[in-house]
């Protein structure tokens, strides 16, 4: 994989580059559609490539690794053929949904040992093991395993949390160089930057992160509790210190504004379940603002979605005939909700690519943000 840096806006330090693997190339800024189990919720891969034009997806290793399975997935030439997407790919390590399952699981220097949230079956992630999966899944790019302390950890636990994350980090490095990918084209493999809400802990930890080269780089923990405030001066702190000449990765973040505030501040690249899972919820999010399909004004509203959008679904369906199939419970509305956000967040990512390129983003970005955070 390699990074090309286009451009930097001379006003803050937002940045257009370009990605390349051997799936194809990346424009950046980009959001990520999240494709947890090897799906986006409800999105034919047909209309991720074509309308809503995702030039990169994720898949998870927690949840691939127990449904299909290993074997299935090997026998199958890995997630590309298996799902069908020919373009870039991105797993997350899993190490986020092992650490949610507090209950069921025990943390120990060699791994985390869990229980299956479908069968109760009891598993254990190492680092090694966590990289030999993701191989056999056969992402572009492989995230490294850590742990994912909440955000309102206090100062010890994030400090001894942080000290196992960057022992996982030298074991996953060593892993990942005595192995090979299975299926023909290279991989990556990502760091991620923990620490938690402790700029001194954030700094020690993108100091290690940048120290080990990689293509690419991670913040992790963000936006699991934090406040807003405190996670834009994390970014900060650790985008001082990360490379320049490598992607900048904010793990699961966020709303609209999130991202705008954090591609101002250095960051290349997203992901988030919000725009599908709100989306499933009736929330769409449009250049204008924020519309909840469930109000009764839009009952007898025959306009399009959006006259505007960034999808064919804005145009073709209108806003009543949306209500209507959310108060019907029809399945169709959850998609075409998906689909909207899931254009529009890459449509955002876009744009904020044109005006840094065009040398005015630092004036465009108060009027959009303004405009996406609109409630309608």
């Amino acid at each position: 994989m390699t990074f090309e840096l286009q451009h930097t806006d001379s006003r803050s330090h937002a940045r257009a580059g370009l990605i390349t693997t051997d799936h194809g190339q990346i424009t950046t800024p980009i959001f990520m559609p999240v494709g947890t189990v090897g799906s986006v919720k409800g999105v034919h891969v047909s209309e991720l490539k074509n309308d809503i034009r995702a030039q990169i997806i994720l898949g998870n290793t927690y949840h691939l690794y127990l449904r299909p399975g290993l074997e299935v997935l090997e026998q199958a030439g890995g997630l590309h053929r298996f799902n069908s997407f020919d373009r870039p790919m991105l797993t997350d390590s899993g190490g986020f949904q092992v650490f949610s399952l507090a209950g069921i699981r025990k943390l120990r220097e060699e791994g985390a040992e869990f229980r299956s949230h479908i069968d109760g079956s009891k598993h254990v992630f190492t680092p090694e093991r966590v990289i030999d999966i993701q191989r056999t899944i056969g992402a572009d790019i492989m995230m490294a395993f850590d742990e994912c302390p909440p955000g309102n950890s206090d100062y010890d636990y994030a400090r001894q949390s942080l000290g196992l994350t960057h022992r996982w980090l030298d074991r996953c490095i060593n892993r990942f160089n005595e192995t090979e990918p299975k299926y023909g084209y290279r991989q990556s493999l990502f760091p991620i930057v923990q620490g938690c809400v402790y700029p001194d802990l954030r700094r020690q930890s993108a100091e290690f992160v940048a120290s080990k080269e990689a293509d690419g780089n991670a913040i992790g923990g963000l936006a699991v509790g934090e406040p807003v405030e405190k996670m834009y001066e994390m970014i900060e702190i650790v985008n001082e210190i990360l490379p320049a000449d490598r992607p900048r990765y904010l793990m699961g973040v966020g709303t609209p504004a999130n991202l705008l505030e954090a591609i101002e501040r250095g960051v290349d690249m997203f992901d988030c379940v919000m725009p599908t899972r709100n989306g499933r919820n009736g929330m769409l999010f449009t250049k204008e603002g924020i519309m909840n399909m469930r109000n009764k004004k839009w009952e007898f509203d025959f306009s399009p979605i959006e006259a505007d959008g960034a999808s064919q679904v804005d145009t073709l369906y209108s806003k009543a005939y949306l209500r209507h199939l959310f108060h019907a419970g029809e399945l169709l509305a959850m998609q075409i909700a998906s689909i909207h956000n899931l254009a529009f967040y890459l449509w955002l990512a876009g744009e904020a690519r044109r005006h840094i390129i065009a040398g005015d983003f630092s004036s465009w970005k108060p009027l959009i943000l303004k405009r996406v955070s609109t409630r309608l």
